[in-house]
């Protein structure tokens, strides 16, 4: 049984976020206000958090930067905010997701499934990866400073490895195996993120961004993945 903590200051929602992810099956936990919510996450072996951005004490924002420093697990973000300055911001600080208040609860239910699912595969991927590396020699992609490698799902940059959520990595990974080519924001968040995904092709622009932040010696000029323009993102080797 998967369990999720729910940190949201309206009792109301709150209450029903609970129930319907309860009847679904889940051990959910709730908090009213943002203060030690990393702490929790970290002591509590949670498998997704529902994050307000709004909150008593600490914001959504700040937990959700500090959270995803420290472990990779879905972070969905829920907020009465609208514009698309404030999804962007959150997508950016790691939130996997982000649903507007009010919302159906049954789409929230269907979209802590996706991605509860999606986390669940990446993280079997990588470790039999992991498990089959003393048979399949590992492939180690080099660009400048950087290496990834493929079997190990490791960044490395001037020696030091670099922190990858699992979504990222293998955003980056998929680039790197395909350079030179440019796609569509479309055809990527078509292969990373699936058809099942509730989301749109921005996510992808605030990933290569994210992605652009921890490779590039200078992420306002990226060298290594390169907008293209009026068609898409190329990985330049």
């Amino acid at each position: 049984m998967a369990k999720i903590l729910v940190v949201e200051d309206d009792e109301e929602i709150a209450l029903l976020e609970r129930d319907y992810l309860e009847v679904s099956g889940y051990e959910v936990d709730v908090k009213a206000d943002g203060n030690g919510v990393t702490d929790i996450v970290i002591n509590g072996n949670y498998d997704l958090l529902i994050l307000d951005l709004m909150l008593p004490g600490v914001s959504g924002y700040e937990i959700c930067r500090d959270i995803r420093d420290k472990i990779d697990f879905p972070i969905l973000m829920v907020t009465a905010k609208t514009e698309t300055i404030d999804k962007i911001r959150g997508l950016g600080l790691g939130a996997d997701d982000y649903i507007v208040k009010p919302f159906d609860p049954a789409e929230l239910v269907a979209r802590v499934q996706a991605h509860l699912k999606r986390y669940e595969r990446l993280i079997h991927i990588s470790n039999d990866q992991e498990a089959d590396e003393g048979i399949v020699s590992e492939r180690t992609i080099t660009i400048g400073n950087v290496s990834i490698m493929t079997k190990s799902w490791k960044v490395i940059k001037d020696g030091e490895e670099i922190k990858f959520p699992h979504r990222e990595f293998e955003l980056l990974k998929f680039l790197a195996l395909n350079p030179n080519i440019v796609f569509s924001k479309e055809a990527l968040f078509e292969k990373i993120w699936g058809y099942d995904y509730v989301g749109d092709s921005a996510t992808v622009t605030v990933h290569v961004n994210r992605i652009r932040e921890k490779i590039e010696e200078d992420p306002k000029n990226p060298q290594i993945i390169e907008t293209v323009w009026g068609a898409g993102y190329r990985l330049n080797m």
